[in-house]
């Protein structure tokens, strides 16, 4: 008699045979650009697309949404040529399905820039964390590929990355991060042993990025900054939402990043 235990969420099915798929919602735009930036940081779009206006067509702008409610997508121009920029939403399964989203819309090459929780005090409130692996402390990576613990970047846009971060003087870390979906439950426990696993930061995104990524053969690369302070024995927010001069560089950092991809 087999007592193993069968969990759900290991349960992979390889196949492409689902029951809703991104591209009966959304069919490739011709407005749509290849190249796009997934900017967690609303204030970042705000000023960057008021001081670049494009007509985006209608039927493009408006193409992406949740309950939740729209979600503009924003094109500008920039000297490397137009770039598409979108909010992701936050947690794995709403940036999973926006990247989908995109994707069937037609956008092809991908850099996410976003804030994380440090795991290490001396890493300074802004610092540059290229994260190469992700540890699927998360739900949505394993409906996209087989159980394993850690998802990583495609070497080759690391590299494009850190050519980026050198080329303009960025210090950075290129390290692992922790995805996961509970943010209430980042316990002194498994943050030891995330740091010990050679975790920089902590994140709810990456993991479930790099295997959409990797599942619809598109480049995506990402780019986070050290945020709040998870490694003491309190909480230091840092003010790290405030930060605006270092989240709109992030922001240009992976647009230049992405037309190299």
């Amino acid at each position: 008699m087999n007592n193993a235990i069968h969990y759900p969420i290991l349960e992979h099915d390889p196949t492409d045979d689902t029951a809703l798929h991104p591209q009966v919602l959304l069919k490739p735009h011709d407005a749509m650009p290849e190249h796009v930036v997934l900017c967690f940081f609303q204030d970042v779009i705000r000023d960057v697309t008021q001081r670049f206006p494009y007509d985006v067509p209608h039927s493009l702008r408006h193409s992406i949404g949740s309950e939740i409610g729209p979600n503009p997508l924003h094109i500008i121009e920039t000297e490397w040529g137009p770039l598409a920029i979108l909010h992701p939403g936050v947690g794995a399964p709403l940036a999973a399905g926006f990247l989908e989203e995109a994707i069937a819309l037609g956008g092809r090459k991908f850099m996410a820039c976003g804030g994380a929780g440090v795991l290490n005090h001396t890493f300074d409130m802004g610092h540059v964390v290229v994260p190469q692996a992700a540890i699927r402390d998360e739900g949505t990576s394993y409906h996209y590929l087989p159980p394993s613990r850690e998802v990583a970047m495609v070497p080759e846009v690391v590299q494009r990355i850190e050519e980026t971060l050198q080329a303009h003087d960025v210090p950075y870390d290129v390290g692992k991060t922790w995805t996961t979906d509970a943010i209430y439950r980042e316990t002194r426990q498994k943050i030891n042993q995330r740091r010990d696993e050679g975790c920089l930061v902590v994140e709810m995104e990456a993991a479930a990025f790099f295997a959409v990524a990797q599942f619809r053969d598109v480049a995506f690369g990402q780019i986070l900054y050290g945020g709040d302070d998870v490694s003491g024995d309190l909480w230091d927010n840092r003010g790290w939402q405030r930060a605006a001069s270092v989240r709109e560089k992030l922001f240009w950092l992976s647009a230049e990043t992405v037309f190299k991809l």
